[in-house]
């Protein structure tokens, strides 16, 4: 122990480095120094005194001025404050009391108090597991969402997609999930939300049941963009600090699409050329380095829900597609079955889940296809069934279809606060359909 201290004291450096603040360009604050690398903490002094410190962290350089972008807000900065280094990136203090509580993108509590005692720091920049090192994903875990349970099951460890346009219920299916699912924590992301919508979702969505075993971390829409990226890169470290205690963590961040907006926000600041629909090319490679921390690890599992803003519902715009290629699914929420009251709204022929087959028996995976199957018959058929034109008897299928397609519908809809386990979802679809399209 003391040699560890003795090792620890060396690394120390007797001196401080500090620059001064030239000029503040949009979102950037150039200064003269001090000595800092890319990725460094470092506190602005303001006030009359230098009382105050702003965190800012070094995000480039330009010539010899250090690019910082401020974790708050710039007001009081001016030219000459002074910029000192910290010599390490931002840090977290992690630990189970923070459980039930709200914290905001730098790991303080949002509403002004001091931290619980006894956390541990963590730091929000980390790489992800050796993939040789990740266990496969060979267990199911219960989400108590029986569309999801049923034709998408998700395993432990599984990285998923939510994408849909606003208002089709995103936040609901997310709740959902956290009051329900079998994991042993839930860590919950809002990034760039509006803040009238956050304890909408706490009282409302999640309540008090839901918020026993959840932290959340929340960096709304009027805060720097650097704020919106260290609340997703927050969220991340918390979850993978539980994870290395053996915990099954339940990951849910809304949204990526922000997340992303964030950093390109940053990148053009900076001077980064603007690409495909004005994202720059830092937004592409940052997202493999988020989405791949979550998963599974020798300790434990993060199970992780990112959700996607589809704008105009269009499936193929850039973020979409590139979130689509690194994750292990997607779940589509669709605006049409949202205006039949169908909810949650998932459209479950245009999701899926890549692990499914290797995480379920035959039986339930061969019913689940079926199932796939009639769904699209009837679609395919229902402009002629809806317009009469259709007459029974001509196809064998597609009568199939519509005398099970209503029983299908009324199974995939749920009540938010009607509970539903794996087992029971599956021993309950597996006994309603498994005569039925035999």
């Amino acid at each position: 122990m003391i040699q560890h201290l003795i090792d620890n004291m060396s690394d120390l450096s007797p001196y401080k480095w500090y620059g001064k603040v030239t000029r503040v360009v949009g979102l950037t604050i150039e200064a003269k120094g001090p000595q800092a690398s890319v990725g460094e903490l470092c506190y602005i002094l303001v006030g009359k005194k230098n009382t105050q410190r702003v965190k800012a962290e070094v995000v480039g350089f330009r010539d010899d001025d250090v690019l910082l972008m401020p974790l708050h807000s710039t007001t009081a900065i001016s030219p000459g404050c002074l910029v000192e280094a910290t010599g390490k990136p931002l840090e977290v203090k992690v630990g189970h009391s923070l459980i039930g509580k709200v914290i905001d993108g730098a790991g303080q509590l949002l509403t002004g108090q001091s931290l619980p005692k006894g956390l541990t720091s963590y730091p929000t920049e980390n790489e992800p597991p050796n993939p040789l090192l990740r266990p496969r994903i060979e267990e199911p875990l219960s989400l108590g969402v029986r569309a999801i349970d049923t034709f998408l099951t998700v395993g432990k460890g599984q990285r998923v997609g939510i994408f849909a346009g606003s208002g089709v219920g995103k936040s609901t299916l997310m709740a959902m999930i956290a009051k329900s699912s079998a994991a042993d924590i839930n860590v919950i992301a809002l990034i760039g939300e509006r803040g009238r919508e956050v304890k909408d979702f706490i009282e409302r969505d999640l309540g008090e049941e839901g918020m026993k075993n959840t932290i959340m971390v929340v960096a709304t829409s009027d805060q720097p963009a650097l704020m919106r990226i260290k609340g997703a890169l927050t969220a991340t470290a918390i979850a993978e600090y539980f994870r290395d205690q053996g915990m099954n963590v339940n990951l849910m961040m809304d949204s990526v699409t922000r997340f992303a907006m964030a950093q390109r926000e940053i990148g053009l600041a900076i001077g980064e050329p603007p690409t495909t629909k004005g994202y720059t090319p830092s937004v592409f490679a940052m997202l493999p380095q988020l989405l791949e921390r979550s998963g599974t690890s020798e300790n434990g599992s993060i199970t992780a829900f990112y959700t996607v803003l589809v704008d105009g519902d269009d499936m193929n715009e850039p973020i979409a597609d590139a979130v689509r290629g690194i994750l292990d699914g997607h779940f589509v929420l669709e605006r049409q079955l949202a205006n039949k009251g169908h909810y949650p709204a998932i459209n479950i022929l245009k999701s899926i889940s890549r692990v499914m087959d290797d995480i379920v028996q035959t039986e339930h995976s061969q019913l689940a296809k079926k199932i796939r199957g009639i769904l699209s018959t009837y679609l395919e058929a229902e402009d002629l069934i809806q317009i009469g034109a259709y007459k029974k008897g001509s196809s064998p299928n597609i009568d199939e279809a519509i005398s099970v397609y209503p029983a299908i519908l009324a199974f995939l809809q749920q009540q938010t606060d009607e509970l539903s386990t794996l087992q029971q979802s599956i021993q309950q679809f597996l006994q309603q359909f498994g005569q039925e399209v035999r």
